[in-house]
């Protein structure tokens, strides 16, 4: 594999554990400290799918040209992921938080048999825009210490 594409491999994997790892610390700064938040968390700041999907196109920008094929691709790409991750998956985020209170208060002994569905699953647009910024600078970085 050449440098130039393992670049297109790590860089975006490299600015998605990133921003999940300060997911992490934040979430322990706050007293919720889980080290499986680190692969299996939804939502909070920031945004490890922006991170993702901005070095990426990043990366192919910087190697490519914003003018390619490849850059219009990426950032396509990025754009609707970014978009599922705000508004998609906030609703699936409320309607999880509703369906808990719904059990809590017409089941509660049932909270042992039915776990509780996530309520952390979507991003608000300043997570968004934070993990785009990390991803961003993380792409320039690395491609520039390489």
């Amino acid at each position: 594999m050449s440098l130039e594409s393992f670049e297109l491999v790590i860089i975006p994997i490299a600015a998605g554990l990133i921003a999940q790892a300060i997911k992490l610390l934040t979430d322990g700064i706050k007293g919720n400290f889980d080290l499986a938040h680190l692969w299996a968390s939804y939502g909070g700041m920031p945004s490890s799918h922006s991170a993702f999907v901005v070095s990426l196109a990043a990366i192919v920008g910087i190697r490519e040209g914003i003018d390619s094929v490849s850059f219009a691709i990426t950032a396509i790409f990025g754009l609707l992921i970014m978009r599922d991750a705000l508004g998609l998956r906030m609703h699936i985020g409320h309607q999880g938080k509703a369906l808990n209170e719904v059990i809590r208060r017409f089941h509660p002994d049932a909270t042992d048999a039915i776990p509780p569905l996530e309520e952390r699953i979507g991003h608000t647009p300043a997570q968004l825009l934070v993990g785009g910024l990390l991803g961003f600078a993380i792409a320039i970085g690395i491609h520039y210490l390489l």
